[in-house]
């Protein structure tokens, strides 16, 4: 992929070739410094990501690194800390972890040269999504300010897409903003549904159908013979880039990331990777409800899609994509919620919010985009959870995350960096509130 050029310099200078006159684009808040002073945030309901509440609990870090976590009656001297943060009455959260997004990749969805996500072509293993990261986009900040501090920036298109890698969202560039790169390989499982009918022009169209279908499967299979060949030859005798990146799911350095929403596209995926001896995780699971026993004895973890949804199936619950996460933890799998897109991203916490309402408790609930979703991306030793020795990555909010109607972030940390919360729509608001005089 392309690293993306500076977009809003792009549009000032069409707008000025064409004779249109536009206002000068707000600045995003300026990347965070690093923590230098001790911060003990105090008094506040800590919800750890590992399904325990501390109430009236403090939490202390120091150098990016979370130090100190007890109830206020049993806390330290405070004078050991250089800021104390008083969060009586409020909510402290570990940072929220987006998977499957493209945050950072497009801007403006109806302007092409704005959108960076996909490669030309089908196979593409070795495009890798971090280099094309903007950093600058207006999205960021308004999702940012919704409490996710960190995402899966994750390639879009054809049938093997390409390298994700999980970023923090506050920094100057992208090799400020990689946390952890090139850390898995997205396959995007061709659709297995015949729709069947009547007539000679109903029959073509479904062997049309069959034909493409078992066209793509073969694809996807001889790119992976090829590749596992290749990758047991020590010193290939010319360089493959699309087979060097694919190496490393043969050795369990890279994680196989498969989207797939139906039975018969999921059974036809595990078929794949149990071949390879590959452990992958599935994207979308649309389907997975229909399936569970069959996922949980081949060990699958799952980034389940939105669960603000409609159903698949004419004759599905209507309910069925909200108590879906539900089934799931019932049935012990390790799964993720996730929200696809870029500015949608912003609404991660209150799909969780709907899967609580659905069946989940409301620490379960968190832990699908807190330490499930850590565990998911393989960085769980280093965040995804209020923890000593684990990333600062910290929330304090008033009310409830969860819950749209009272979730207001007052503070955001990313390793221990205090970050700036403001964005576009919040200056704007600013902006009319005094145009109108409200209060």
């Amino acid at each position: 992929m392309k690293k993306l050029n500076n977009l809003y310099i792009t549009i000032l200078f069409c707008s000025f070739n064409l004779g249109i006159s536009i206002n000068t684009i707000a600045q995003n808040p300026t990347p965070a410094k690093p923590q230098t002073k001790s911060i003990l945030i105090n008094g506040g309901t800590v919800h750890d990501g590992l399904g325990k509440v501390y109430n009236d609990a403090s939490v202390g870090f120091k150098d990016g690194k979370i130090i100190y976590l007890s109830y206020v009656n049993q806390a330290e001297s405070k004078q050991i800390w250089d800021t104390i943060i008083d969060a009586k009455g409020k909510h402290v959260y570990p940072g929220l972890i987006a998977l499957n997004t493209y945050l950072g990749l497009a801007e403006i969805e109806a302007i092409r040269a704005m959108n960076d996500y996909a490669e030309v072509g089908d196979n593409n293993p070795s495009a890798r999504s971090i280099i094309a990261y903007n950093t600058d986009s207006k999205v960021t900040p308004t999702v940012r300010s919704n409490g996710i501090l960190m995402a899966q920036i994750t390639p879009q298109g054809g049938l093997i897409s390409g390298s994700s890698s999980i970023v923090n969202l506050d920094a100057w560039n992208w090799e400020d903003a990689a946390y952890k790169t090139d850390e898995g390989i997205h396959v995007n499982w061709p659709s297995m549904r015949v729709y069947f009918g009547n007539g000679t022009e109903q029959e073509e169209f479904e062997k049309k159908q069959k034909e493409r279908i078992s066209k793509e499967l073969e694809s996807i299979e001889n790119l992976f013979d090829n590749a596992y060949a290749y990758q047991l030859t020590a010193k290939p005798e010319s360089k493959n880039l699309n087979f060097e990146a694919m190496r490393g799911l043969f050795n369990g350095t890279k994680k196989l990331y498969i989207h797939a929403d139906y039975v018969k596209e999921i059974i036809a995926a595990i078929n794949l990777c149990n071949k390879f001896k590959i452990q992958f995780v599935l994207v979308g699971a649309a389907d997975a409800g229909l399936v569970l026993n069959l996922l949980k004895d081949n060990n699958v973890p799952i980034i389940l899609g939105k669960t603000h949804a409609l159903p698949n199936r004419d004759d599905e619950a209507i309910d069925a994509a909200f108590t879906l996460p539900k089934k799931l933890k019932d049935a012990g799998i390790l799964f993720a919620l996730s929200c696809d897109g870029f500015w949608q991203v912003r609404n991660l916490p209150f799909m969780a919010g709907t899967a609580a309402a659905y069946g989940l408790s409301k620490e379960d609930a968190l832990s699908t985009i807190t330490y499930n979703a850590a565990q998911i991306a393989g960085i769980d030793q280093q965040v995804g959870s209020i923890a000593n020795g684990k990333d600062a990555t910290i929330l304090i909010c008033n009310g409830d995350l969860l819950d749209m109607k009272s979730s207001t972030i007052k503070n955001a940390f990313i390793q221990g960096r205090l970050i700036d919360i403001d964005n576009i729509q919040h200056q704007l608001y600013e902006k009319y509130k005094k145009k109108y005089e409200l209060k």
